[in-house]
């Protein structure tokens, strides 16, 4: 069974690495904005990672030592599908025990401070 190969995973594995390599280079500004605020440990002390592969997904930030997911969503995600896809995926994340937050990139873009307040409740918990 190819699944269970470890050649096959790792390979997938590769793969992720690679297209999320991808979209670090290709941030929108929301996202950028955000990352100015996560990275290196100046928010909260917690350790975010931008564009990581969990499983199958690639999470828009992710603090490992916090179980924490944060996606910041454009319009593509406020359609039937795009819903019934990330209904999906957080499912499958607080499966795997991660906690998972969604902003709307305007959200991100005009209030930084209320999205950022409410990562550090869940950074806090």
């Amino acid at each position: 069974m190819r699944g269970s190969n470890l050649y096959y995973h790792c390979a997938m594995y590769r793969k992720q690495v690679k297209r999320a390599r991808g979209l670090r280079r290709a941030s929108n500004e929301a996202a950028k904005l955000l990352w100015q605020k996560l990275r290196a440990r100046q928010f909260g002390g917690a350790k975010f990672r931008r564009q990581s592969p969990i499983g199958p997904y690639i999470v828009d930030f992710a603090s490992f030592e916090h179980r924490l997911v944060v996606e910041i969503d454009a319009g593509q995600h406020n359609t039937s599908q795009g819903r019934q896809h990330d209904l999906k995926r957080t499912s499958w994340l607080e499966s795997q025990g991660f906690r998972v937050l969604r902003f709307w990139n305007n959200q991100v873009l005009t209030n930084i401070e209320g999205v950022l307040e409410r990562i550090l409740q869940e950074i806090e918990v």
